[in-house]
């Protein structure tokens, strides 16, 4: 088999775009345990309003189209509430709230 010039060039931007994913909007990378643990708390404590695994909410903001760079608002708004969204300040530590950030960042990988 020959090996395609460009072909080593188009793993790496392959790898590049995927660990963006999982990136914050400084650049910095999500672990792998961080992402897993805003997905459980995700799972327990948001998908019944912004829908399983990040998908179809029904009558909540749709957090894949959250803008990356901000942070803060989404910690805010998690801590405090916002409108008809409860504070979950009281129940989730500044760790978790991260760990959420964390996985909706990264998104759901497809199965």
């Amino acid at each position: 088999m020959k090996a395609r010039p460009g072909g080593a060039f188009a793993l790496g931007l392959a790898f590049a775009c995927a660990s963006a994913a999982a990136q914050d909007a400084g650049g910095k990378p999500f672990a792998p345990e961080q992402i897993g643990k805003g997905s459980a708390l995700y799972e327990t404590h948001c998908q019944t309003c912004h829908g399983p695994r990040l998908a179809n909410p029904e009558w909540a903001k749709d957090l894949r189209k959250f803008p990356r760079e901000d942070h803060a608002r989404f910690v805010d708004t998690v801590t405090y509430g916002i409108r008809n969204m409860p504070p979950w300040g009281d129940l989730l530590k500044p760790d978790d709230i991260d760990a959420l950030w964390a996985y909706v960042v990264a998104g759901e990988r497809k199965k």
